[in-house]
């Protein structure tokens, strides 16, 4: 059987409990395929920034204390719907013995993204993978505020990625702001609104937090397939979703 490589865009923000559960999901899906399935076939995973939150939905201004994850999800979509989505998101994570919270602060995540497109520049998917596990973590597990330079100072030197004053310094500058705005802007002008959402061999999209047994059978009829290839449909990473308007 022909050995295939298959690229995955995946279009997601670090302050989505949703893309947090399909990361989790789809490479639970990977790690399968490859170690029990032994499918004839190895992944190319890039990351596509979209930002769910604009600086104009946080109400705070520059220097004021920031506004805890409850707080803003019941203003923004009310107590009733965040009840919801806080209950179904718990139902995953005590599943999965993932301990997701809303504990910590809502921050936006242009300086999480250009950590990760940093990180892509300098080591590819084998760099950049542990950053996107690591920013999910950080934020959704341990509740740290991932817009906090020494949070991500620290991330990034956690995993050997650039000394912490390296990573400041980086990190106070606007080092691919410019080209991390581009690609979310990119991402609503060809039509995503939702994420998380993967883009497979630059063909087909896959929408939601789906299960992992979903990318298991979709992985599955591509291995048999045999050889394919397609480049990306996006110049740089994208993403999309609103919970603002």
């Amino acid at each position: 059987m022909t050995h295939r490589v298959v690229k995955l865009t995946i279009v997601n923000d670090f302050v989505c409990p949703n893309c947090c559960i399909g990361q989790h999901e789809l490479l639970s899906a990977i790690s399968y395929c490859k170690d029990t399935l032994n499918l004839p076939i190895s992944f190319e995973l890039e990351h596509m920034p979209f930002r769910l939150i604009s600086k104009e939905c946080l109400t705070d201004t520059e220097g004021a204390p920031k506004v805890d994850k409850s707080t803003f999800y019941s203003k923004q979509i009310g107590k009733e719907k965040f009840s919801s989505f806080e209950n179904a998101i718990s139902k995953w994570a005590n599943e999965k013995g993932i301990p997701l919270s809303f504990r910590g602060v809502m921050s936006q995540s242009t300086r999480a993204h250009r950590l990760a497109i940093k990180a892509s520049q300098m080591g590819g998917q084998q760099l950049q993978l542990p950053i996107l596990v690591g920013l999910f973590k950080a934020n959704l597990e341990d509740g740290k505020d991932i817009a906090d330079v020494n949070v991500l100072a620290d991330l990034a030197t956690s995993i050997g990625m650039m000394s912490k004053d390296d990573a400041i310094k980086f990190l106070q500058s606007t080092e691919l702001e410019r080209e991390v705005n581009a690609m979310c802007e990119k991402a609503r002008t060809i039509g995503i609104t939702g994420v998380p959402m993967t883009i497979i061999d630059g063909k087909w999209a896959v929408s939601g937090g789906q299960s992992s047994d979903v990318y298991v059978q979709i992985f599955k009829k591509l291995a048999a397939a045999g050889i394919y290839s397609a480049p990306s449909p996006f110049p740089a990473p994208v993403v999309d979703t609103e919970i603002c308007a």
